[in-house]
């Protein structure tokens, strides 16, 4: 988190822009001077901060990551490739199913879409909707154009065309709320010029902007603007793995698990209006998750 900190020296004021980080055990803080008054542009001035903080920290390890991962990748004979596809598709199907409320296993998830098998006692609307996350990963794995609108709208169908067809594939023409979150979502009256600055912003910034931020941003810039109905999440998260296989990073699974983190880094974005909240637990989570490419 970002503050502004003033330090007095006799008469005079200074002020500097601290974050404070936690390094194993410790806690540690980087600084810089702003001068003897608030910048009016402070905000900007925090976002650069930030960003050079992150930078410094943890680029050079992204990057790493991606060298690594890809020179393995490479490597595998295609049907090993084709098994790591179906392998993280099931466990991204599973988990992000789970965080929304599917009741199904990963025993059971990865029975129905590996052998069709469907468990018993179970919601049908869980089945059907493991089936059609399967088929939108793929769908996303396949495309090879930009993020748009367009495309957004047919994975929503496709993800509940078959469970909640009065809402598939449209932008929501009401309020919502989002259950055990003080977050509260736009209204619907502000969907369309809110959605038109997304897809600016991204074409705007989509070669500017690290690749591994960029889908952080995607992600939590989306699901806060929530157009849909229903899949905002799911929908969100398959955009932030669009983002990271298109630029040849390993794809990112949010395990149920780890929800409570997830959540609550998600909130605390959405309601101080700080990304770089959400962004430095996404680069925490990526790194944790393929620390082993750092080795």
């Amino acid at each position: 988190m970002v503050e502004i900190r003033e330090i007095r020296k006799g008469t005079k004021k200074y002020y500097y822009l601290v974050h404070s980080f936690r390094v194993g055990k410790k806690v540690s803080k980087k600084q810089i001077y702003l001068g003897d008054s608030i910048p009016k542009n402070i905000e900007e001035e925090k976002k650069k901060f930030i960003q050079e903080f992150y930078k410094e920290k943890f680029l050079n390890d992204l990057d790493k990551i991606k060298q690594k991962f890809s020179k393995e990748y490479k490597s595998l004979p295609e049907s090993a490739k084709e098994k790591s596809r179906e392998n993280f598709a099931i466990k991204f199907t599973y988990n992000t199913q789970r965080i929304e409320g599917s009741t199904l296993t990963l025993k059971e998830t990865a029975s129905l879409l590996e052998r069709g098998i469907s468990p018993s006692s179970k919601p049908i609307r869980d089945i059907k909707e493991a089936e059609a996350h399967k088929k939108v990963f793929f769908e996303m794995m396949d495309y090879e154009k930009e993020l748009n609108l367009g495309v957004v709208l047919k994975w929503n169908k496709t993800l509940l065309e078959n469970t909640k067809p009065d809402v598939a594939g449209k932008i929501r023409n009401h309020n919502v709320a989002i259950a055990q979150s003080k977050f509260k979502p736009p209204t619907f009256i502000e969907l369309n010029a809110l959605l038109n600055e997304f897809f600016e912003w991204y074409q705007k910034e989509k070669d500017k902007i690290h690749p591994v931020e960029l889908a952080s941003l995607v992600h939590l810039k989306f699901v806060t603007i929530h157009p849909f109905t229903d899949g905002n999440g799911r929908i969100s998260r398959l955009m932030m793995n669009f983002i990271l296989k298109k630029n040849k990073f390993p794809m990112l699974d949010i395990p149920y698990e780890k929800r409570t983190g997830y959540y609550n880094a998600l909130e605390r974005s959405q309601i101080k209006k700080e990304e770089g909240i959400f962004v430095q637990w996404f680069f925490r989570r990526y790194l944790q998750e393929f620390k082993e490419y750092l080795k």
